[in-house]
């Protein structure tokens, strides 16, 4: 039986109790940041560059000039570049509720368009955008009426102390992996060691692989099921390899000042102590651009004029949060487009 169309009237009076709780919830993330003297800001959809990470996939178009010329640009996958420029110009505390498209993404979980709730904090620690994401997970549950956040039959309560834990434990406490000897002193990753590793704890292996590939694999399939049950997550400290946009730890430089935020399983934010060193994040972009061109066969440009305000930019910490998946947890609604106004039409 075919399923009748979001608009039909009979669907929307299902739909429209999670759409209002999601407004709600919006609105009560506006009132805590402008309590805290949060700025919203509006940030530009079309740019020369959609972001430099290897597995992010960008939907292209063409701008064209008054003289006819024409110049590829993108829709953005994030905010990013353009908030931190604004940090460079001055602003301390900014937020914005952006559309992002990011292709080759779609399902239960995924739109191709979504919208990225993202704020940065000049001068303030990390460990502050977990003590925001906890209490903007409260705020939705209160929106939508319900004491839990929940998936299918998981569920997370966000009034309880959030857990936080470091990758490398995570991967031995739910792998049985020692993350942590695969680095060398610098972060050099040792494909072959993580491998054998994997191979023993039954996670399978190809011979192609690099340590990025069985990291994820290992990550997606041994680690993040077991996440958020109960409580929030604070998945912490990943390896540099894996922190393309964060700070190095002061304290190991193998690893780097980038958490994710996961409830019921499912990753709802990912934060970062944002890295100001422009030769080095030149360095790390053109790396990404490498391995994207070897697995895809295409790379994006550099934002030029982004690398140029880094070197301007303050210390700061910043963090994306996907504010559709929060508003899908906290009404318990099955598909994230149960909770998008209009949901992209077509894909599978």
């Amino acid at each position: 039986m075919t399923e009748s169309p979001w608009w039909s009237p009979a669907r929307h009076a299902d739909r429209r109790p999670m759409l209002m709780a999601r407004n709600r919830a919006q609105a009560a993330i506006r009132a805590l940041l402008g309590a805290q003297d949060f700025v919203e800001i509006d940030p530009p959809a079309l740019v020369p560059s959609p972001g430099n990470e290897t597995h992010l996939h960008a939907f292209a178009t063409e701008m064209i000039g008054n003289d006819g010329a024409g110049q590829r640009m993108y829709l953005h996958t994030s905010p990013e570049f353009a908030m931190k420029k604004l940090l460079a110009a001055g602003e301390t505390r900014i937020f914005s509720f952006a559309h992002v498209w990011r292709n080759r993404e779609r399902g239960p979980r995924h739109s191709p368009e979504f919208t990225l709730l993202e704020w940065y904090r000049a001068g303030e620690a990390y460990s502050v955008l977990m003590n925001d994401v906890a209490a903007m997970a409260r705020a939705a549950c209160k929106a939508a009426g319900t004491p839990l956040l929940r998936f299918g039959a998981l569920s997370c309560d966000p009034f309880e102390a959030f857990e936080r834990l470091s990758v490398a434990e995570a991967f031995r406490r739910h792998a049985g992996l020692d993350l942590l000897s695969t680095l060398a002193a610098d972060g050099t990753t040792d494909a072959a060691a993580l491998a054998r590793q994997a191979a023993a704890a039954g996670v399978r292996t190809a011979a192609d692989d690099s340590w990025s590939d069985i990291f994820s694999r290992v990550l997606s399939e041994r680690v993040e099921p077991h996440l958020g049950h109960g409580r929030l997550t604070m998945l912490d400290r990943y390896p540099v390899a894996e922190a393309a946009l964060a700070r190095v730890c002061p304290d190991d430089p193998r690893e780097a000042e980038r958490f994710e935020v996961y409830a019921c399983g499912v990753e709802l934010a990912n934060g970062f102590g944002e890295l100001t060193d422009a030769a080095e994040q030149r360095r790390r972009f053109e790396a990404e651009m490498d391995e994207k061109e070897r697995i895809y066969g295409e790379r994006y440009p550099l934002d030029e004029d982004f690398l140029a305000a880094l070197a301007r930019m303050p210390p700061a910490s910043g963090i994306a949060l996907g504010f559709d998946r929060l508003a899908m947890l906290a009404t318990a609604a099955p598909r994230i487009d149960d909770v998008l106004w209009v949901p992209v039409s077509g894909g599978a």
